[in-house]
């Protein structure tokens, strides 16, 4: 039986103050320290708000793979209709990354749990909200998911932004490939994997290239972070745990784009597709997450949907807030 979250644990009368984050007001961090690996200290970092409610429902957010917070017109959304928004970037990425880490990385997918677990704790029982919503974009996404259902964590509803469920590519590449991977991957857990990063995605968004974004490079590559043997490893055992079914039963919204692209040179599309994940597989695995799933795909939006050129982007909150009134706040 999955374990049920307990008030055991960092991340509530332990919590530091809260700082000024990079964002700038009305945006602030907190660190929250957690138990040192192989690679030495490890800390993750929950950002929240200053004008939050004190009371009331509230949104914890995950960001995805070679990324971090920094989405604050989604944290705009959820604030003007009454929820506290906080997010938490995880160990080894964006503002929890250390010089000594390898960046990204993890053995096992339920390494998160313990921020995870700390993260709900201080909003729930520290700062007093009574009702939280997951929301999670891509490895995000994967990574929530499996944390809410082994934990069997009471939260009000679930929002998926592109999650990962499966690898994209050929049928040899998610079986033979994962076989290959799961064996390397046990063995040699910091050995790199080879792959070709056209860099198109980055440049979409950061508006120093072709997007209409400001974010830090430093924490974002336009080029993505190597990927390792150890940590794909944990991401295909976390596919396959996915594909025997969560078995949540709230309310979960998946939204994607209504197309996938692989391009290696600038084509308009890049402005209207996800060029990072197959959705058709989205689609595909999107039952097993949970009892109550709600998919949809939008034209002309992006991977990061929330990051979509207009007028998709509008449209993302649009069916957002349809599913919102229908299955949740109504």
């Amino acid at each position: 039986m999955p374990a049920v979250v307990t008030p055991e644990g960092p991340g509530v009368d332990d919590a530091p103050d809260r700082q000024a984050d990079v964002l700038g007001a009305p945006y602030l961090r907190e660190t929250i320290p957690l138990e040192p690996d192989d690679e030495g200290e490890v800390v993750a970092t929950l950002v929240s708000r200053s004008d939050a409610p004190a009371t009331g429902p509230a949104v914890l957010h995950l960001h995805g793979f070679c990324d971090y917070f920094f989405q604050t017109g989604a944290a705009d959304w959820w604030t003007e209709r009454g929820y506290a928004f906080y997010a938490l970037d995880l160990r080894k990425y964006g503002r929890s990354l250390r010089p000594h880490q390898t960046p990204n990385f993890a053995r096992d997918l339920d390494e998160y749990a313990e921020e995870l677990t700390a993260a709900f704790r201080i909003i729930t029982e520290r700062d007093g909200h009574d009702r939280v919503l997951l929301t999670g974009h891509s490895t995000g996404g994967m990574i929530g998911s499996l944390w809410a259902a082994r934990h069997e964590v009471p939260l009000e509803a679930v929002v998926l932004n592109s999650p990962w469920l499966d690898m994209q590519g050929s049928f040899l590449l998610r079986t033979a490939g994962t076989q290959a991977i799961n064996q390397v991957g046990a063995r040699r857990p910091y050995q790199s994997i080879p792959r070709h990063v056209s860099g198109l995605y980055g440049r979409s968004l950061h508006a120093d290239f072709d997007g209409e974004w400001d974010y830090d490079l430093a924490w974002k590559p336009i080029e993505s972070w190597p990927v390792y043997a150890g940590w794909l490893r944990a991401v295909r055992r976390g596919h396959a745990a996915i594909h025997k079914g969560l078995g949540l039963t709230v309310p979960t919204l998946v939204l994607s784009s209504a197309t996938s692209l692989q391009p290696q040179e600038w084509e308009p599309a890049v402005d209207e597709s996800d060029t990072v994940l197959d959705v058709a597989l989205m689609a595909k695995w999107v039952h097993k997450l949970s009892r109550h799933v709600t998919l949809v795909q939008v034209p002309g939006a992006l991977h990061d949907v929330t990051l979509s050129r207009q007028p998709a982007r509008d449209r993302v909150y649009a069916e957002l807030d349809r599913w919102l009134g229908a299955y949740v706040s109504g």
